[in-house]
């Protein structure tokens, strides 16, 4: 499990922008992903060989006399509740804020850590500013420029010191599979559905990290253990923030499964935050299935399940090897079919291939379509393994591996997938020098 690190502070002091340069690229919003109604964004980081989820907490200002009050404190205090560690952004040529104070007092009492960032320092006087923010009572300051990436080494070295040391899950040969989606689309209704046609036979394990509960299910020849998610749970802070806060809890869900089982209601279709809880779920490399509920409450004719499904996958694309299965929690229409699915893509997520079986299979194939030539020069590829990794991976070792196309990486994908059945897992390709 990795840490979760949230960035907050008030409007306009370039929490997006420090969001984007942790990421690595400044288009980060078409890669990352962004809630339905208020634009957050979540993604995976990575420094120092240590994995973290980053969540921006910007973009939301209400029209309101009392701005704070009604929205940014219930918003920070879900980021401190969620969060490892916490960066405060707050902007040098500014000054100081009462905004900023009152921020200040909220991260003060919390047990977290802190990390003031002091944005827009790009030269030498504004280095000497930055200087006033340690008034507001906090160890850690790092001045830097989240546009130019000055500073942004320094404290990312300090950050990655004081997230929590990776926690395993407990190894169990059990699937964790964890219910996804969207508040109110039925993820409760499905649990109980699962859980209440067998009780005596359901029992409670306390959960690896923070408060989640794994239930250990154990009827109809079936055995798993379910990972509590966000709509599962209700908090009285969360009111109207509930779409951050499914977001922050989706997320320790997410990293602490092997299957990841995506709700999305019928009625309204895969809207963006399913898609990107889907993004996550394949970030992760986590077995995906997604589920439509509410199916019986659809009018449908012969068509409208293919229909249904290849509009799905319009969204998905291109990994598109997800299985789609239209279930009713409320009828349990399906339920059990849509476990036994996310047992048979747990079992391809620890599928191994041998490096004979994969060179017989492939190498003819590439042999027959070759790696289009780039700059007049021929990419030759001898030799094909899978990477013992917790994300099913394989390398192709060739001679020219920056001139493989991504059209033609996709083709090796699509391969594998057709030879050796991987439905609803993450394929990631790498090309190495031989």
């Amino acid at each position: 499990m990795s840490g979760i690190v949230a960035i907050v502070g008030r409007p306009n002091v370039g929490k997006s922008t420090l969001f984007n340069r942790l990421m690595g690229e400044r288009k980060a919003i078409v890669d990352d992903v962004s809630g339905v109604t208020r634009d957050r964004h979540y993604a995976k980081s990575e420094w120092l060989g240590r994995e973290f989820s980053v969540i921006d907490t910007g973009g939301y200002v209400p029209r309101s006399s009392d701005i704070f009050e009604k929205s940014i404190r219930q918003q920070v205090e879900i980021a401190i509740d969620e969060a490892d560690v916490l960066l405060f952004v707050v902007d040098v040529t500014t000054d100081l804020t009462d905004l900023d104070e009152e921020f200040a007092k909220i991260l003060r009492r919390s047990d977290k850590p802190v990390i003031v960032v002091v944005n827009k320092v790009d030269n030498h006087e504004r280095k000497l500013e930055s200087n006033v923010f340690y008034s507001l009572g906090f160890e850690e300051l790092y001045p830097i420029s989240a546009v130019s990436g000055s500073g942004t080494g320094e404290l990312l070295d300090t950050l990655v010191g004081l997230l929590p040391e990776p926690v395993e899950v407990e190894d169990s040969e059990l699937p964790r599979i964890a219910l996804i989606g969207r508040p109110n689309v039925g993820k409760s209704s499905l649990c109980n559905a699962l859980l209440g046609q067998e009780r005596t036979m359901v029992t409670e394990i306390a959960g690896t990290t923070r408060d989640t509960i794994d239930t250990h299910y154990n009827a109809f020849g079936k055995e798993f253990l379910l990972v509590d998610t966000a709509g599962i749970r209700k908090k009285a802070k969360v009111h109207e923030n509930v779409e951050f806060y499914s977001v922050m809890r989706s997320i320790s869900a997410v990293e602490g499964a092997d299957v990841c089982v995506i709700l999305i209601d019928a009625l309204t279709g895969m809207e963006a935050q399913d898609v990107n809880l889907f993004r996550l779920a394949q970030r992760n490399g986590k077995g995906i299935v997604i589920l439509v509920n509410k199916w019986d409450l659809v009018e449908k004719d012969t068509h409208s399940t293919k229909a249904y499904t290849e509009a799905v996958k319009n969204k998905i694309s291109p990994f598109v090897d997800v299985p789609i299965l239209f279930i009713s929690a409320l009828t349990k229409q399906r339920i059990h079919k849509a476990i036994e699915k996310a047992i048979e893509v747990h079992e391809n997520t620890k599928k191994r291939v041998s490096t004979s079986k994969l060179n017989d299979v492939l190498l003819p194939i590439i042999q027959e379509k070759p790696p289009p030539s780039k700059k007049g020069k021929y990419i030759k590829i001898k030799y094909i393994t899978q990477l013992k990794s917790n994300k099913v991976s394989f390398a192709f070792f060739c001679n020219l591996p920056q001139y493989v196309s991504e059209a033609y990486t996709r083709f090796l994908e699509n391969q594998i997938r057709e030879h050796f059945d991987f439905e609803g897992v993450p394929i990631t390709i790498y090309f190495r020098k031989k």
